[in-house]
């Protein structure tokens, strides 16, 4: 079989690109960050179900 040219991921006939860019201007967040604000928001949702 031939091999491909380029090194494209191929996904949904194509309509996706994965890139592994590394932008300057973009926002970095940390996944420890997302973790902790997801559960502080799991745990005040808890909170205000229960007083509420």
């Amino acid at each position: 079989m031939a091999k491909k040219q380029g090194g494209r991921l191929i996904s949904s006939a194509g309509l996706v690109n994965y890139y592994e860019s590394e932008d300057k201007r973009a926002i970095h967040i940390s996944p420890y960050s997302v973790i902790i604000v997801c559960a502080a928001i799991g745990v005040a949702v808890l909170v205000l179900n229960i007083i509420y």
